[in-house]
């Protein structure tokens, strides 16, 4: 099958990553809240001059909130006792400003702070983003497409929540109860000290929360992204589920990842509502204390009744706060953890740098040569050993051989998706560890077993092969693939715009277009990896003629299981346990009756069967 062709290999690859492209084996360790708060930080450059006038701003919202209790005081014990309409009049007056430009400055405040948190998460999604294209592709062989779809929109957008709100409601929380124990003793210190008796409770209590929030958070985001992975997989390979009848087994499977999440997110939620509870039984307390001891501290004289007015509003401006700070400490915490979870991908090491004095190359005749070359993912088995082989500029050479022989390895070594154990491989004369990837990779066309097509129109998917081609460049390509005739009976030719991964087109035609787009490219070095695997014989005679075009002057390696399609190739290599065991043409291969005969009677005895 299709899905298991390059197993042994994966497997093999997601074993050791350490020596061969940076990668640790095990993931990055988890930056502290202060290590992470600091990073996100760091992504608002551009961005702090505007911050720190914010937070100004918050400092003026935060000193009106308090002034307003301390006017109803005065107005209590100075205005109404001696009532006359024009001080109160005036009085309701300073009130008025006072309350407008609060509302002002908290407006203010909120409408900047989404500009910065917006522009502060675009950088980081495009630093995670762009990071991403340059890791190297065992990278993603180890990981669930859906898992890191997660990363760069669900955990990102908790960054972003946060950044919104949080950031100046916390400051704001801070202020306020900073102000408000200040205005509170320079009222009455022993009712300050009073009203002050629930604060131990308080942390006591939010102590008890936030160590249960903290940890159920964190696993909720990793569940949230797990299930993400496993959605998308499921949905990539719904046919075979349904050809498999694996649907119960994938319900059951989901139903447990779903469970899982569920059981996170209803503790994570469940610890951080008892928050607002824990606060308005704490208020309620407040509220009591006050008005009893205030009471009992008026009659006796030692306080008026304003202060008792303006301490029953600092009570609830006190407590208020301490709510606040404990509802942003559970959405700092999320953030935190969805960010720990990007910054993680961010940490990961990038593709290996090109060695000092590495030359571009413009030009490549094709020439290769692997030379004494050994390679293996581990330390424990080799996967290719003592390799020696010669291709000429502009002849093709067939790679055939079991499952994890190594083929695709060879592949890999000849992109520089990893580097030699030992031995050299050359292109032109020249070792390719002195040319630099990108310089190499231009000159290198590749038509794979799946053809990879983008949400665009079949116009931009041949385009994507050179994009400063014409549409004349992009006909003619197309007519010398094969895919003429059929593109111009779609609805809309050229235009017309494909599906996701190009359904709506058959396998077939999808092959077509990924030749057509090869051969745009005009490379140096072409790469069929399977090309026609799974195709039909009928179809798989049509694209014969395209590939025939695309491989004429040019260097090509062919993997393919169907050795009907490499009978005309100038070299094949039978590879076994990383080794070439038998080397020639398809006459002279036959003619050894060694390994690659039996294979070629095996196929001819399955193919007169399944006439």
């Amino acid at each position: 099958m299709a899905s298991s062709k390059n197993e042994r290999e994966r497997r093999l690859s997601q074993q050791s990553h350490r020596r061969h492209q940076g990668i640790g084996t095990k993931p990055p360790k988890v930056t502290n809240m202060k290590s992470t708060l600091f990073r996100i930080w760091s992504y608002m450059s551009g961005e702090k001059r505007l911050f720190k006038l914010v937070i100004s701003v918050v400092v003026v919202s935060s000193i009106l909130s308090l002034l307003g209790p301390l006017l109803l005081g005065f107005a209590v014990d100075n205005v109404i006792s001696e009532p006359e309409t024009t001080t109160l009049l005036q009085m309701v007056i300073v009130l008025l400003i006072v309350y407008v430009l609060y509302s002002i400055t908290t407006w203010m405040q909120n409408y900047w702070m989404i500009g910065i948190a917006q522009n502060t998460v675009y950088r980081l999604r495009n630093h995670l983003f762009s990071h991403l294209q340059r890791l190297p592709l065992l990278f993603f062989q180890k990981r669930q497409h859906g898992e890191l779809m997660s990363r760069l929109t669900n955990d990102i957008e908790n960054v972003s929540k946060t950044l919104n709100s949080a950031v100046i409601q916390f400051t704001t929380s801070v202020l306020t109860i900073t102000g408000t124990i200040a205005a509170m003793i320079w009222l009455s210190s022993l009712l300050t000290l009073l009203t002050l008796t629930i604060v131990p409770v308080m942390y006591i209590g939010m102590k008890w929360i936030t160590k249960r929030t903290g940890r159920y958070f964190k696993e909720q985001q990793r569940n949230l992204g797990e299930m993400n992975g496993y959605v998308e997989e499921m949905f990539s390979g719904q046919q075979i589920i349904t050809m498999y009848s694996q649907e119960k087994r994938v319900i059951n499977e989901f139903a447990e990842k779903n469970e899982a999440l569920r059981t996170s997110g209803y503790w994570a939620q469940t610890y951080s509502g008892f928050i607002p509870k824990l606060m308005n039984m704490l208020n309620n307390a407040s509220f009591a204390i006050i008005v009893g001891a205030g009471g009992m501290l008026a009659l006796n004289g030692m306080i008026s009744l304003g202060v008792i007015v303006t301490f029953t509003t600092y009570s609830r401006q006190f407590t208020r706060p301490l709510n606040d700070l404990a509802n942003q400490y559970n959405m700092i915490l999320s953030a935190v953890a969805g960010a720990e979870r990007v910054f993680q991908i961010i940490d990961e090491a990038e593709e290996e740098a090109d060695e000092n004095g590495a030359a571009g190359i413009k030009n490549i005749n094709g020439d290769i040569r692997f030379q004494d070359v050994d390679f293996s993912y581990d330390d424990d088995q080799s996967t290719l050993k003592g390799l020696n082989f010669h291709v000429k500029s502009g002849e093709t050479v067939a790679l055939v051989g079991p499952t994890g022989a190594g083929k695709t390895t060879i592949i890999s070594l000849l992109s520089r998706f990893y580097e030699t154990d030992h031995g050299t491989v050359f292109i032109d004369g020249t070792d390719i560890k002195t040319i630099t990837r990108e310089s190499l990779r231009s000159q290198m066309g590749v038509v794979l077993q799946d053809s990879i097509l983008f949400q665009t129109t079949i116009r931009e998917n041949i385009r994507y092969g050179r994009l400063d081609a014409t549409d004349f460049d992009v006909e003619r390509a197309a007519r010398s693939a094969n895919a003429h005739d059929f593109i111009r009976k779609l609805p809309k030719g050229y235009d017309t715009v494909l599906d996701s991964d190009g359904k709506g087109i058959s396998y077939g035609q999808r092959q077509l277009l990924s030749i057509a787009r090869a051969m745009l490219a005009d490379p140096a070095l072409l790469i069929l990896d399977e090309a026609t695997s799974s195709i039909d014989t009928v179809t798989e005679m049509k694209i014969a003629d395209g590939l025939e075009t695309l491989m004429k002057g040019r260097t090509s390696f062919v993997i393919a299981h169907r050795l009907n399609t490499i009978r005309n190739a100038d070299l094949i290599l039978v590879l076994k346990s990383g080794e070439i065991i038998e080397k020639g043409t398809h006459k002279e291969l036959v003619k050894q009756d060694g390994f690659y005969a039996d294979l070629v009677h095996t196929q001819q005895s399955e193919n007169k069967v399944s006439m």
